[in-house]
């Protein structure tokens, strides 16, 4: 029965690619109805002159989440 033990990793490792296709397909069907990223509200843009300042706040805060997510995913599995 080892061998089947052995193979449990790589079940994950298919069910793991598996959900990040679906997410992809999810995410490439709901594009054209999502805000554009870097364009959120809450990104700051500051125009004085000719001059522009631009930082995407909440756009790094919902990166940061969202890969926050998907790290603490890959360890809770990998356990």
């Amino acid at each position: 029965m080892d061998g089947a033990n052995g193979n449990a990793g790589f079940g994950w490792i298919l069910v793991i690619a598996g959900l990040v296709i679906a997410g992809i397909g999810l995410i490439w069907v709901l594009a054209p109805h999502l805000p554009r990223l870097g364009q959120l509200p809450g990104d700051l843009v500051i125009e004085r002159g000719n001059s522009r300042f631009y930082f995407p706040i909440v756009t790094c805060i919902l990166i940061s989440v969202v890969l926050s997510l998907v790290m603490w995913a890959f360890r809770a599995l990998s356990r």
